[in-house]
C-alpha cells in the first residue's frame, strides 16, 4: 500500500496573548487598533504508519499581528518560521470503521517543535517602534537571558501544536480538507510584552522575569490540499469493494484488512455445484455412450443394436448365456474365463432388483460357480436428478443390492465380487429425456478373468474400502 503524502496548507492566523484585544475565549473578536488579518503557509510531509496512526514533519512560514490600547497602548507584528514533528490519529475509522463515510477522514494531531520569530512592538499613539525581540547589543536570541552571538535576527522557542483536520478524498491522488490547529509557544514574549510589569524597562522584557499572564498562543485555520505519493494509486469505488488487482490503495484511506478476502467456506450445495461445473467433458462421446445398453461402449461395440437385457462378449456381440452354461457343463468349453458384459436397470430413487434382471443374475451366479477363475465387477450409476453426494450413495445402495442378490442366489465365493459406484459421474446417455434417465439408472455387470479385476480399469476408480480385495 502507498504510505507517503505531501500537504500544502494556506491558513489564516490569529494571535492570543497580552497584545490581543479580546483574548483567547472570544470566538469572533473585533480587530484592535492597527490589527490586520495575517496568514501562514504550511507544508507537511506525511508518513502513514498504520491505517489509524501516522506521523508528519510540518513547516510553516507566516506572520502575526495584535494590539491592545488598554494597559499597553501598543501593537506588534511578528514574522516567523516554524518546524514541528506531529503524530496523527484517524478518529473517523477509530470510531466508525472504514465501511462508513469511506470518503471522509477526521484526524486529531499533536506534536512539538521549534519556532523562530522576529517581533517588533510599536506605540499606538506615535507609531514609533519601542522594542523588538532580538536586541543584539545586550540581550538574547532566546526569550530570556543574554545574547548568544549566533548572529540570527530570529528569537527561538519551543512550540507545541494541537489540532484537528477534516479531509475528503477527491481522487486517488488528491484530498481536500480543513485544518484547525492551536500552537502553544513556551513563552509569554512572542509579542515582546510581559503581563503585569513595566514593559518600558528592558530587564522586565528581555530578562528572566515572568509576568502574571499566560503563555502566548497562535492559531491557524487553513485549507489542506494533500497529494498522495505512490505507484498505481487507486481509491475504493462506490460499491465499497477493495480489489488489490486494480492498484495500490493509500494507507490513509484503506485498512489492509479490507484488502483480504474473507475465507470461503462452501456449503454442500456449493460444493455440489462446483463439482458439476468442473466435471470433465468426454474426449469422445462414444466412450460414454452405450446405445443398446449392453454394458459395452459404442466405441468398442461390434453389435451396437443388441436387444435390451442381452449378455454380450467384450466386443459387444450377443451371447446365449443358457447355451454357454450348458456347454460348460458338458465340457465343450475351455476352462479359460471370457469377458462378458450386461446392464440391469432400476426405478427412480430405488435400489430394488427388477424381476427381469433377477433371471439374468441367477444365470450369472450359475456361470461363476462353474468358472471359478472368473470374477465379477458391479458398477453402480444414477441419473443427475439429485445432489452429487446423494447420487453417490444411491449408486452404492444399488451395487450393494446386486451383491446381496448374487450371494443369496447361491454364489459360492462372494469375495470374487468387486463393487464400484460413481453416482451421476459416468452417464451413458445425456440426461435430457425419460428414456435416457432410465438408461443411466443402472448397475453394470462385468465378468472378467480374476487376473484382470484391476488392470483393465483406469486409475481413480471408486471402490468400497470395506469390500475384500
Amino acid at each position: 500500500m502507498n504510505t507517503w503524502s505531501v500537504t500544502l496548507t494556506p491558513a489564516i492566523t490569529r494571535f492570543f496573548g497580552d497584545l490581543d484585544n479580546y483574548g483567547f475565549y472570544k470566538a469572533f473578536p473585533q480587530k484592535g487598533p492597527s490589527t490586520k488579518t495575517t496568514g501562514a503557509l504550511g507544508v507537511s510531509i506525511n508518513k502513514q504508519l498504520s491505517h489509524l496512526f501516522g506521523a508528519s514533519a510540518d513547516f510553516h512560514i507566516g506572520s502575526l499581528r495584535g494590539s491592545k490600547q488598554a494597559l499597553y497602548n501598543a501593537s506588534f507584528r511578528s514574522n516567523f518560521l516554524q518546524g514541528t514533528l506531529n503524530a496523527n490519529v484517524n478518529m473517523k475509522s477509530l470510531l466508525f470503521g472504514t465501511r462508513k463515510l469511506k470518503r471522509w477522514k477526521w484526524d486529531l494531531h499533536a506534536g512539538a517543535g521549534l519556532m523562530w520569530f522576529d517581533t517588533r512592538v510599536y506605540d499606538l499613539t506615535t507609531g514609533q517602534m519601542i522594542r523588538y525581540s532580538n536586541d543584539r547589543r545586550n540581550y538574547s536570541s532566546v526569550t530570556q537571558g543574554k545574547w548568544e552571538g549566533d548572529g540570527s535576527v530570529y528569537t527561538r522557542e519551543f512550540v507545541f501544536p494541537v489540532g484537528s483536520a477534516l479531509h475528503y478524498e477527491l481522487t486517488s491522488r488528491l484530498d481536500i480538507g480543513i485544518d484547525a490547529t492551536l500552537y502553544m509557544v513556551n513563552t509569554e514574549k512572542l509579542d515582546m510584552t510581559v503581563g503585569g510589569v513595566d514593559n518600558s524597562k528592558a530587564n522586565n522584557v528581555y530578562g528572566w522575569r515572568r509576568g502574571d499572564s499566560g503563555l502566548d498562543k497562535w492559531a491557524g485555520l487553513g485549507l489542506a490540499l494533500t497529494y498522495k505519493i505512490g505507484k498505481n494509486a487507486v481509491r475504493v469505488g462506490k460499491d465499497g469493494v477493495y480489489d488489490p488487482a486494480k492498484g495500490r490503495y493509500h494507507l490513509r484511506w484503506a485498512d489492509p484488512k479490507d484488502l483480504l478476502k474473507e475465507p470461503y467456506n462452501p456449503t454442500m450445495n456449493d460444493a455440489d455445484s462446483i463439482a458439476k461445473a468442473n466435471m470433465p467433458k468426454p474426449v469422445d462421446p462414444r466412450l460414454y455412450t452405450d446405445t443398446d445398453n449392453d454394458g459395452v461402449a459404442d466405441l468398442f461395440d461390434k453389435e451396437p443394436a443388441t436387444p435390451a437385457g442381452s449378455v454380450v462378449s467384450g466386443a459387444g456381440v450377443a451371447m446365449n448365456l443358457d447355451s454357454i452354461i450348458s456347454s460348460i457343463l458338458r465340457g465343450k468349453f475351455a476352462p479359460e474365463c471370457e469377458a462378458l458384459f450386461s446392464n440391469i436397470e432400476f426405478d427412480t430413487d430405488k435400489a430394488t432388483i427388477r424381476p427381469a434382471s433377477q433371471d439374468i443374475m441367477k444365470k450369472v451366479v450359475e456361470l461363476l460357480n462353474v468358472k471359478t477363475n472368473c470374477g465379477i465387477i458391479l458398477v453402480g450409476h444414477a441419473d443427475y436428478r439429485a445432489s452429487y453426494g446423494y447420487n453417490i450413495q444411491l449408486s452404492k445402495r444399488r451395487v450393494d443390492a446386486a451383491k446381496r442378490f448374487l450371494t443369496r442366489a447361491g454364489l459360492t465365493d462372494p469375495s470374487r465380487v468387486t463393487v464400484e459406484y460413481y453416482g451421476e459421474y459416468r452417464p451413458i446417455a445425456p440426461n435430457t429425456s425419460g428414456d435416457n434417465l432410465q438408461r443411466n439408472r443402472r448397475v453394470e455387470i462385468k465378468i472378467v478373468p480374476m487376473n484382470m479385476l484391476r488392470s483393465i480399469y483406469q486409475s481413480g476408480q471408486r471402490l468400497d474400502p470395506r469390500e475384500p480385495r
